[in-house]
């Protein structure tokens, strides 16, 4: 039998594995998840498509208070009671649809005994897989996301350099992540995605990566001429890929 190997996840064509999601960071990027693993899946018909069991959770305390802030509680127990229900529930393996919150991984993967798939550097190695000798990539990316330096740390350690928007528009694009969240985001808010991405554009940057699921809800209106991968595109192929192993 042939194995692919996924983010150290062994893959078997011949079976077909359940994800559990980790949601509600915030909703509608849970959903558009879900949207973007559906359209990845090579389907003939409703039973060829993934089984997902997902708790959409919007009570997981902030992770803008607790890293940015400093004011807010730690979602990490929550999101590894999750976990755990979902491996109860049937999960073989979970994802986590928010970047910000890998910062919590390790303490979410200590709760449970199956595997969870890490975004982050599931996008990292997918970018410098396609990308080997790029030099400057380019993250739009909420405030904790930098703060953490959860990418940065993985590209200096291959020797790639990261740009990130200027402090002005770094404020705007919080913003919009807010309005994301609640669900008011308008087309102003795309604007403000497509001058960060021009400004990156301006110093260099080879390759853009959109590092915050709320911006991959707008982030088809970035039109820019290098590659801009999408972390939360890469997930849902990623998902795909362990489900259905050589079909992709």
């Amino acid at each position: 039998m042939k194995l692919d190997c996924i983010n150290g996840f062994a893959v078997k064509p011949v079976e077909e594995k359940i994800v559990g999601v980790i949601g509600g960071l915030g909703p509608e990027a849970t959903v558009d998840l879900m949207r973007r693993v559906i359209e990845a899946t090579p389907a003939k018909d409703d039973a060829d498509h993934i089984r997902m069991i997902v708790d959409n959770n919007p009570k997981i305390p902030s992770r803008i208070k607790a890293l940015i802030e400093g004011t807010g509680e730690s979602p990490a127990p929550l999101m590894a009671e999750m976990a755990r229900k979902l491996a109860a529930f049937g999960a073989d393996f979970l994802v986590i649809p928010c970047n910000t919150a890998h910062f919590y991984y390790d303490d979410i993967c200590a709760a449970v005994d199956i595997p969870i798939l890490n975004m982050v550097d599931l996008t990292v190695e997918h970018v410098l897989k396609e990308n080997p000798f790029v030099q400057t990539v380019g993250l739009l990316a909420s405030e904790a996301v930098l703060l953490t330096k959860l990418y940065l740390k993985r590209f200096e350690e291959r020797g790639v350099k990261q740009n990130h928007p200027s402090a002005q528009l770094q404020t705007r694009i919080m913003t919009s992540i807010r309005k994301i969240k609640a669900g008011k985001y308008q087309e102003e808010d795309k604007s403000v995605l497509q001058t960060a991405a021009e400004e990156l554009m301006s110093r260099n940057t080879e390759i853009l990566i959109v590092a915050c699921t709320e911006l991959s809800i707008i982030s088809d209106s970035i039109n820019v001429e290098v590659p801009v991968y999408d972390a939360s595109q890469v997930l849902a192929e990623g998902i795909v890929r362990i489900v259905k192993g050589d079909l992709l």
